[in-house]
């Protein structure tokens, strides 16, 4: 007996044209952008000296965490998350929170 097999890709698939041929994968891909496209959004707000910094982190309904490298980085950054919001709502997106996660880099 024989099972009926699925079809294969006998070709390479570039990661995006994963992410477009799963749902999954798209949403995920999609929020990816638009978290780049708020860091890019709110960018002049922030110190030049901190920007390099400060990654766009996950999206979680009208929340928006932003990964940053510190601890003294997150403290001044705490500072300017009202700022941060008000440019948001400004233009157009639904952060009603910003949270802030220190993440080392890892040597």
């Amino acid at each position: 007996m024989t099972t009926p097999s699925t079809p294969r890709r006998l070709h390479p698939v570039s990661l995006q044209q994963a992410a477009e041929d799963s749902p999954t994968l798209a949403r995920l891909a999609q929020l990816a952008r638009e978290s780049g496209e708020r860091l890019a959004a709110v960018e002049s707000l922030i110190p030049l000296s901190l920007r390099s910094a400060v990654r766009p982190g996950p999206i979680d309904g009208p929340a928006w965490c932003l990964l940053v490298d510190s601890s003294a980085a997150a403290a001044k950054l705490r500072q300017l998350v009202p700022a941060l919001l008000n440019c948001l709502r400004d233009r157009g997106w639904q952060v009603t929170s910003i949270r802030l996660k220190v993440q080392v880099a890892q040597q």
